[in-house]
């Protein structure tokens, strides 16, 4: 393992299904071998579309099961920093700080904003969703991040980061580290539903925490190719999601293989097809699940993993901010005024 850091995490709206593993997970997984790991759970991210009193009461459990699921998938805790992002109210000084060196053309350049907007059912921009992609930044260099691994949509706010850090760096000297982006094999992952993203919010999800019935099910509804009214109708296997399920998660190329086969020659029906793609999500599955059940069965022990490690970064996150305002000079802004009201009151009370 090298000193350099690697940041990432998830909003806590839920718990976290194979789109989050293909677009970054297994990422985390393998790079925390490589890397100073920190694990942001960014609820404040997740206020800029879902802030009702009851989403907010919702937290601290998805917090919960996002570690879980996220220790399931293989990140090892002596390995991993979880923090909870509104526990550390530096962050939100940097964010105020970093809004200064971008512009708003720039973030409105930016198309998942408007996804983003658009998949919350906001018929106008938020002030924070447009800004999501500084708070972002601040997230990453608070911690001084060196790697960002990240799906396709978070691309371009990730370089919003670098050009923050840059610029900071440009204007008061090299304090941050200009983050590199690595991107996952499968950046993002169709929904079950043929829709072009795997979204919690569409319902067209499997998560890491599903029971093998639930995969079967899920897997049986899928979308497949519309125009294959009989199994003797050969089908389209490019942009077919069951066919990219597979791809995805089936550990038996061949069988793979002569699945497609088969199916373009309409020699194979969809039931089968997609009995071996559930037979094969859940071998997938299975081992996440005896990891889950590991830990689930050490009461206390999530929570213990994120309040130490909210209050190990918070730490950290202080020294930086301080580096930040000195290299700004607005640390010395207030010293001089305090310098001189202190000598005005020493002089105010040899006089008295």
């Amino acid at each position: 393992m090298t000193d350099q850091r690697m940041l990432t995490g998830d909003r806590p709206t839920g718990k976290l299904h194979l789109g989050h593993y293909v677009g970054s997970i297994a990422n985390r997984v393998k790079l925390q071998h490589q890397y100073e790991t920190s694990l942001i759970l960014a609820d404040l991210h997740m206020l800029t579309t879902k802030n009702a009193r009851s989403d907010i009461a919702e937290i601290s459990g998805n917090a919960r099961q996002m570690v879980l699921d996220s220790l399931a998938a293989g990140i090892e805790p002596e390995r991993a920093t979880f923090y909870l992002q509104s526990a550390i109210p530096e962050i939100g000084e940097l964010n105020t700080l970093f809004q200064n060196l971008i512009t708003v053309p720039r973030l409105e350049r930016i198309p998942s904003l408007k996804d983003m907007a658009s998949d919350a059912s906001k018929e106008e921009m938020p002030y924070g969703l447009l800004g999501y992609p500084v708070l972002q930044a601040a997230d990453i260099l608070c911690v001084k991040a060196n790697v960002v691994p990240v799906g396709k949509d978070n691309h371009a706010h990730v370089e919003v980061t670098r050009e923050i850090a840059r610029r900071f760096n440009h204007l008061y000297g090299e304090t941050f580290p200009v983050p590199e982006l690595v991107t996952s094999e499968v950046s993002t992952l169709v929904g079950t539903d043929g829709h072009a993203k795997a979204s919690k919010s569409l319902g067209n999800v499997i998560y890491l925490a599903d029971s093998a019935e639930e995969v079967r099910k899920k897997v049986a509804a899928m979308y497949t190719d519309p125009n294959r009214v009989r199994a003797d109708v050969p089908g389209t296997v490019e942009g077919n999601p069951v066919f990219i399920y597979h791809d995805a998660f089936n550990d038996d190329p061949d069988q793979v293989a002569d699945l497609k086969e088969r199916y373009q020659a309409g020699t194979v029906g969809d039931v089968e097809v997609k009995d071996k793609l559930a037979a094969a999500i859940n071998r997938f599955l299975d081992p996440i699940r005896e990891r889950r059940a590991a830990f689930e069965a050490q009461p206390g022990l999530v929570d213990q993993i994120i309040v130490e490690g909210t209050e190990r970064t918070r730490r950290e996150v202080q020294q930086v901010v301080f580096e930040v305002r000195k290299a700004m000079g607005l640390a010395g802004a207030y010293n001089q005024l305090r310098r001189k009201a202190e000598r005005a009151q020493k002089k105010a009370a040899a006089e008295s």
